[in-house]
């Protein structure tokens, strides 16, 4: 219910900045020294290096998890919430709830859960086993630029 509304918010302030870009304006004709400088060696240049972060660990996980069931709402009793907590047992919460917490995990996580394994997830571990069990919760592959300098007699 909040993804369908904030998809919908996100895709309608798209097309609005695109149909807002205007024309940009150029020069009529390019200088000899502009187009000569496409081809001259720059003295830095960019170079984009990949690296894969380390990933989330367990400890981390059961964390995360943890405080988003302590600003839960329907969790009357935060001092129940164990890495090992039963979401119907032990917090007291029902189906539509845990939807919700399921919904919340995935937000947090950044991840979408098929339906099939949102309905296998009803407590904390299981949660927790999900997530570490997903590739896009062990690492995710970050790209960096450096600027080099290439320029092999600088002048100082």
């Amino acid at each position: 219910m909040f993804r369908t509304a904030l998809l919908r918010s996100a895709r309608s302030a798209s097309r609005q900045v695109a149909q807002k870009s205007g024309a940009i304006a150029r020069p009529a004709s390019q200088s000899f020294l502009l187009s000569q400088s496409r081809f001259a060696p720059s003295a830095f240049q960019a170079v984009r290096c990949y690296s894969a972060t380390a990933g989330l660990d367990k400890p981390e996980v059961e964390g995360r998890i943890v405080d988003l069931l302590k600003n839960f709402d329907k969790v009357t009793d935060p001092s129940k919430l164990t890495p090992t907590s039963h979401f119907a047992n032990d917090l007291g919460l029902d189906s539509l709830d845990t939807v919700e917490v399921v919904m919340a995990i995935e937000e947090e996580f950044s991840i979408e859960i098929p339906d099939k394994e949102a309905d296998a997830i009803h407590s904390v571990d299981k949660a927790v086993e999900y997530i570490l069990a997903q590739p896009d919760g062990q690492s995710q592959l970050q790209e960096h630029y450096y600027e080099v300098d290439t320029n092999p007699n600088p002048a100082h």
